[in-house]
């Protein structure tokens, strides 16, 4: 018997792919920054004829010119998700398998791939101490599938992040219970600096953090005294890097996709809705190997700025 679990991903869970363009002030290029992002439509704005362009009220669509319209029940992606487990009780040390449905009125929905991948599958425990970035595999059927072994009994967080063809990405939430005893003890004391294979990874404004504004994250990179540049970090499913944050009392998530700018070999922008604890990942690729740092910070009540209404379009750095 396999354990079923329903969403409907509807405009309480329509992810804006909010695309912030950045200027990389040594080489004078442009790069995409995106950011999926678990959260309500209301204040998205797309494009009724690329629905892939999203942004804030007032702009404009970047391929064909036509204003942007608000995200609505009418016009969000509708797609539910069934997440199939094997075996039904999931036992910590033990690999269980996977499987994932994206269908509409009971039909696979064709996916479009998002950075090499047709699903990003992030895992947090509840403690938020462990994490993992998984990429299920198309089956014949249209469905999805990956094993995992979770290491510790408890509750665990799964976000799925794919594109309907067609739609704008989305980000679903689901939650397993796995049986066992759990080793996890929850550390939310604030991490700035994380070690990782030699490199020390600093979130340097990680103090600075706040609502209601835009603001970048700035992360700097050292290996034996000599500090990262663009080029020593290597692209890492098309990106420069991968960026997932998940608050401490909710679980809201972000899926960043960051650039290189001439200060710090990863750079983003992002803008954070609520106040509290979020525990960070960063993974980065060098010479081959996929590393993964983390930190804790503590994002507090920023001035709302009539300029910035919390919603994303297209910026300029």
């Amino acid at each position: 018997m396999k354990k079923i679990f329903k969403t409907s991903v509807i405009a309480g869970t329509v992810v804006a792919g909010l695309f912030l363009t950045a200027c990389n002030n040594t080489q004078n290029k442009r790069s995409d920054m995106e950011q999926h992002q678990h959260s309500h439509s209301d204040g998205i704005y797309t494009c009724p004829m690329h629905p892939e362009e999203t942004g804030k009220k007032g702009d404009k669509c970047p391929k064909c010119g036509m204003d942007l319209v608000p995200v609505s029940d009418e016009n969000a992606s509708k797609v539910e998700v069934k997440l199939h487990t094997e075996p039904q009780t999931i036992e910590a040390g033990t690999s269980a398998k996977l499987t994932f449905a994206f269908q509409e009125n009971n039909k696979h929905v064709p996916l479009d791939i998002s950075h090499e991948m047709k699903v990003h599958l992030m895992i947090v425990d509840e403690n938020l101490s462990w994490f993992r970035h998984i990429h299920p595999e198309e089956q014949a059927d249209g469905s999805y599938t990956i094993a995992e072994t979770f290491p510790n009994g408890g509750k665990y967080i799964l976000f799925s992040d794919f594109k309907p063809q067609g739609a704008a990405s989305v980000v679903d939430k689901k939650e397993i219970i796995v049986k066992g005893s759990s080793d996890s003890k929850a550390d939310f004391s604030t991490k700035l600096v994380s070690v990782v294979d030699g490199y020390t990874v600093t979130l340097e404004n990680g103090k600075d953090l706040k609502t209601n504004r835009s603001q970048a994250l700035e992360i700097s990179v050292v290996k034996d005294g000599k500090k990262l540049t663009e080029s020593d970090i290597q692209p890492y499913l098309a990106a420069t890097a991968h960026i997932a944050m998940v608050s401490k009392e909710n679980k809201d998530f972000l899926h960043i996709h960051p650039i290189s700018d001439d200060r710090f070999p990863i750079y983003a922008e992002t803008h954070i809705k609520k106040t509290g604890t979020y525990r960070i990942w960063v993974e980065f690729q060098t010479n081959g190997k996929v590393h993964t740092a983390d930190f804790t910070v503590d994002v507090a009540e920023g001035e709302k700025n009539a300029h910035d209404d919390g919603h994303h379009g297209h910026h300029e750095h």
